[in-house]
């Protein structure tokens, strides 16, 4: 069915043209980069004033160390000639401090310099003249000291000092002059670049308020095309909600219709086999009662043929219970490889001398845990199935091995958690299927035989038990290529419980000092049931309901062993337990049912302190059933 032809149709909202996207955010590029040019243009200024004013206290610096040097001369001289003149040692004081700092002045002077040409030739002509000047008056000392006083005299009278002091001199204003001049000239640069710089940030805020403008118009205008968007949306919108609704009225319809198909196909499998094996129990019947009116006496054949079709109309119940995953389950740990093996001659009876049965097994298989009957009959519907694929002979292998289905497999197969599991495969050598019928191989009443040859139940039943089970099943199929049935049983950690299947060779029977309450509210299922038990040699008393029952109960002490319905009116058979044990905490209870969800099977598995005998039964698994409940009971 073609949804989309019932849709309306919305008109798609065409996106702008990338040279008009590109027209919008054009102005707005130029404007960020003007606006990152002037800021580096800016911050080029603001280091250039920096460096004028770095300079400037360089020239300042110069400027005060060649003052100091300057001075520290003087008062040299002036300690030298008071010394000269009156020989006072207190005068050398101002002469030794100048002469020792002297070279240090010098020489941070000239580093000061060191870049400026013109000026360092004028220091180190300073230089030269300084230490003929200090050399001069050491020298007019140490002849005061030596008591040369004349002498001493007469070498500062000579005019020597006095000329190299106004060498000093000259050469001390060159220097301040030099200096000064470049000082004014770092000045007027500071005071150009600060001009700069004020220019350079009153055009970054006139850029910066043109920006916000644009930004600002740009985004009401933006807004407005967003409000229209918005409303063109809304608009979408609406309709996407009224084509959904109708999408969503034709799919529940779609879904309704396959439901009712299927559930038409259902219907009609089980109207089919169940007409087909009911007519074959009432003619039987019919011809049984015929032939005994008359007086005849063989009739065993009709009798038979009645009860084969009745078995497989209880066949056909327990696999749909099967596959709807409502069967009542008795789990228990099982090694896989034994259960196998144990099954071999019935696997071979089975499959006849065609087909050649190969088993690998894997060493150190774990134990799963499931109903151990159930995974009998699920490994014999899939070998009967592989053998129906064959009808020429071929090979059926059975594989079982340990497995970790990870993450991923989980993923891909919804329902199926992560973790270890057992795996039991069957793969056939026959024709195999084609992809479509492979994906509807665990449909109920779903087959590929003829006619009269198949339920179409089989795969179903096994595929509701190991799913029942907590476990994976999956089929991997070509044509030609034969049919892979992988089982995958969750893992138990646990040791396997003994696969011994006990046949009795001869029917159980009771005795009449054994008494069994019957309490059963279908009239025809209770006579059957009173008639069975008294067959095989008990005593039975029975009741309508769990009231009448208990009333029994009270009257009969002698009662050794209930047996009742689960599902009745008003107190179901696992209440009517609880209060019989109330008053015989001892008395053994063996429950029979048709289906039932939770009063003694919950999540599918039956409790573990439960007896339960399965309807429809036949007399034998009646007899086996109350005899194991009274053995277990008295054990």
């Amino acid at each position: 069915m073609n949804f989309d032809a019932h849709l309306p149709r919305a008109t798609p909202i065409q996106p702008k043209a990338v040279p008009g996207r590109f027209r919008d955010i054009a102005p707005l590029i130029i404007g960020f980069l003007l606006l990152i040019a002037t800021a580096a243009a800016t911050a080029n200024l603001v280091a250039e004033q920096d460096a004028n004013r770095a300079e400037l206290r360089r020239s300042v610096r110069i400027r005060d160390a060649i003052f100091t040097l300057y001075s520290g001369l003087q008062d040299a001289e002036s300690g030298q000639r008071g010394f000269l003149l009156s020989g006072d040692e207190t005068y050398l004081k101002l002469y030794e401090e100048a002469g020792a700092r002297t070279p240090g002045r010098l020489s941070t002077i000239a580093e000061a310099v060191a870049r400026n040409p013109g000026m360092s030739a004028i220091i180190a002509r300073l230089s030269r003249a300084a230490e003929a000047k200090l050399g001069e008056m050491r020298e007019t000392v140490a002849l005061r000291r030596t008591g040369q006083v004349e002498a001493a005299l007469a070498r500062m009278r000579s005019g020597e000092g006095k000329h190299l002091m106004d060498e000093i001199r000259s050469l001390f204003g060159e220097a301040q002059a030099d200096n000064y001049r470049r000082l004014i000239s770092r000045q007027e640069q500071a005071g150009e670049a600060a001009r700069q710089v004020q220019l350079a940030v009153a055009a970054a805020v006139v850029l910066i308020v043109l920006l916000g403008a644009y930004v600002v118009i740009d985004a009401s205008r933006r807004h407005q095309r967003t409000l229209r968007a918005h409303a063109a949306l809304q608009e979408a919108n609406a309709s996407l909600i009224e084509a959904a609704a109708t999408r969503d009225m034709l799919e529940d319809r779609l879904r309704q219709s396959q439901k009712m198909e299927a559930l038409g196909q259902l219907t009609g499998g089980l109207a089919h086999d169940f007409n087909n094996m009911l007519a074959i129990v009432i003619g039987n019947l019919s011809l049984l009662k015929r032939r005994l009116e008359r007086g005849e006496r063989a009739v065993e054949r009709y009798a038979e043929q009645a009860l084969k079709a009745a078995d497989r109309a209880a066949t056909l119940t327990h696999r749909l219970l099967a596959f709807a995953r409502k069967q009542p389950l008795a789990p228990e740990a099982i090694a896989c490889n034994r259960l196998i093996a144990a099954m071999s001659d019935l696997l071979r009876r089975s499959l006849g001398e065609s087909i050649r049965i190969e088993t690998v097994a894997a060493p150190d298989l774990w134990t799963t845990k499931a109903d151990a009957n159930q995974l009998e009959n699920a490994i014999l519907n899939l070998a009967v199935n592989a053998r129906d694929a064959m009808p020429k002979g071929g090979r059926l292998v059975i594989e079982t091995d340990n497995v970790h289905l990870d993450e991923t497999y989980a993923a891909r197969n919804p329902g199926v958690p992560a973790g270890p599991y057992v795996l039991v495969a069957l793969t056939d050598s026959g024709g195999g299927m084609p992809p479509d019928v492979a994906a509807k191989a665990f449909d109920p009443f779903f087959t590929t035989k003829p006619v009269g040859q198949g339920t179409g139940l089989g795969l179903s039943q096994v595929y509701g038990f190991v799913r029942q089970s907590g476990g994976h099943v999956a089929i991997y199929s070509e044509p030609g290529r034969g049919t892979t049935v992988r089982l995958y049983l969750p893992r138990h950690l646990g040791d396997a419980a003994e696969m011994a299947r006990v046949t009795p060779t001869m029917l159980p029977e009771g005795s009449a000092r054994e008494v069994i309450l019957v309490v059963e509210d279908e009239d025809g299922v209770r006579d059957l049931a009173v008639a069975a038990l008294r067959d095989l040699r008990y005593t039975v008393i029975h009741a309508e309901g769990a009231k009448d029952a208990l009333q029994k109960l009270d009257t009969h002490p002698e009662i050794a062993l209930l047996f009742t319905d689960v599902v009745m009116p008003e107190v179901n058979g696992r209440e009517l337990a609880q209060a019989v044990h109330e008053r015989r905490p001892d008395l053994p209870v063996l429950f029979t049912t048709g289906y039932t969800r939770n009063a003694i099977v919950h999540n599918g598995l039956v409790d573990a302190d439960v007896q339960l005998l399965a309807k429809p039964y036949t007399l034998e698994q009646l007899a086996l059933k109350v005899r194991q409940a009274m053995v277990r009971e008295a054990a």
